[in-house]
């Protein structure tokens, strides 16, 4: 499974996709993906850094989505005062 995590005050927001259906072009795969690089690309925008979350790997910044990894965390910029 595919993760989209957005961190909010709310707590997390998360968009889910199947990785195994992306190669089936599954719509219901599709959409969530677009959706999820939709979010990704706007929150990327407001100054938000984004984390690739993979089992037993060290965490990893990124710059682009990635539809095959397991979870992308987006942290909003912390704006102090």
């Amino acid at each position: 499974m595919g993760m989209l995590r957005v961190m909010s005050r709310r707590g997390d927001d998360k968009i889910t996709w199947d990785i195994a259906k992306v190669e089936t072009r599954d719509s219901d795969t599709l959409a969530a993906i677009q959706e999820a690089e939709r979010i990704f690309t706007e929150e990327r925008k407001k100054g938000a850094t984004a984390f690739r979350v993979e089992s037993g790997k060290t965490v990893e910044r990124i710059d682009k989505f990635d539809r095959t990894a397991e979870q992308i965390v987006l942290v909003p910029r912390v704006v102090g005062g």
